[in-house]
């Protein structure tokens, strides 16, 4: 096959294949979260629609689909449309840079488990990322209700103050890797100190991966940092005068970003795709075994490194549901000393830890 008209089809075929697993994992999420509640409220949780429950995330999106779709009179009917579109589409383009695994061979040609290979990924996911606070602004001002402006407000103070210490905690370790392309952070994290322990960011810097680990939650709106929705407070914040397939639209775009964001400390903390124990004697039982070439033991590591990387992403997913039902809600006045008076001085003096570290590593 002609390399152009290969390279032109396998970028389609990633494209829908990452829209196709990072959407259909949105619904398995959803049932996942609220079956999570059940068992550690002690309630059933979905249970009725299909075994298990299963089958109650395809009602619910049945039910999107076929509910009115309305527009409030006072709304800015433009803004008010695009503030959903914003809010899904940043964090599927930030995930076009994550890469899965090395590269795949078929045939001849091989294929790069990335969308996007970019040498400035991380550059690339925090660009995109920081667009997460404009839908709810937009959403908030453009619904014209004092209720999702309140929501809007809060939500814009909340990305802005925990975005400065999340970008300490990441700069942090780039001084460690000395580069912004996320591969290379994978294989620099492919080895172990002293035999024995991955030479993860997280074993070099945990005090940055815990900065890190929280800001993601604060960025994703997500308990105990819900205040822009602030169901008790506010109703439902920004989205409140959201419905239909536009609300969807704001419920996909948080499960799509608490991907990416799992997905991004998983690159810079937990060694990304590389090996998790075991998975080496897997490969070598397997290319025994099965008598595999060069391509074929490629295509066996690639396979396992994507599993390794979805294991450690469905941990830190896990972890979201988890303290969701453990830590309640925090007052907003808790979340800015937070952010401001606690994980902002102490990540600066983080950075200049980590700066005298990666001079002391050198020499």
């Amino acid at each position: 096959m002609d390399p152009v008209i290969f390279t032109t089809l396998a970028v389609v075929a990633k494209m829908l294949l990452l829209l196709a697993v990072t959407l259909g994992v949105v619904p398995i999420m959803v049932w996942f979260e609220r079956r999570g509640a059940g068992w550690f409220q002690g309630r059933p949780g979905p249970n009725r629609v299909g075994p298990f429950g299963l089958l109650q995330p395809l009602a619910d999106v049945i039910k999107f689909f076929f509910k009115e779709d309305w527009t409030p009179r006072n709304a800015d009917k433009f803004w008010y449309w695009v503030a959903p579109i914003i809010a899904l589409v940043a964090p599927l383009a930030a995930i076009s840079v994550i890469p899965f695994g090395s590269h795949i061979v078929i045939g001849d040609q091989v294929v790069q488990m990335q969308l996007a290979d970019v040498d400035a990924g991380v550059i690339f996911i925090l660009a995109f990322a920081g667009l997460e606070v404009y839908p709810v602004i937009l959403a908030g001002w453009a619904s014209n209700n004092k209720y999702t402006v309140l929501g809007a407000l809060r939500g814009s103070a909340q990305v802005v103050s925990y975005e400065i210490s999340m970008g300490l905690a990441l700069l942090s370790m780039l001084l460690f890797y000395g580069t912004f392309n996320m591969n290379e952070m994978v294989t620099w994290q492919d080895r172990s100190l002293w035999g024995m322990i991955p030479a993860w960011g997280a074993f070099f810097n945990p005090f940055a991966a815990m900065v890190f680990w929280i800001s993601i939650f604060a960025e994703t709106n997500r308990l105990p940092f819900d205040l822009p929705e602030g169901e008790s407070e506010i109703v439902a914040g920004y989205h409140l005068e959201y419905g239909a397939f536009k609300f969807a639209a704001f419920f996909m775009a948080e499960y799509v970003a608490m991907i990416m964001a799992a997905a991004l400390m998983v690159i810079v903390f937990f060694g990304g795709y590389g090996f998790l124990p075991g998975m080496q004697t897997m490969l070598e039982i397997a290319t025994q075994q099965f008598g595999l070439g060069s391509a074929g033991i490629q295509n066996v590591t690639a396979l396992l490194q994507f599993t390794s990387i979805a294991s450690k992403v469905a941990f830190v997913m896990f972890v979201f549901v988890w303290v969701r039902w453990t830590l309640p809600r925090f007052r907003f006045d808790q979340l800015m000393d937070l952010g401001w008076k606690w994980l902002f001085p102490l990540s600066l003096v983080n950075l200049v830890y980590s700066a005298w570290l990666t001079w002391f590593m050198a020499n």
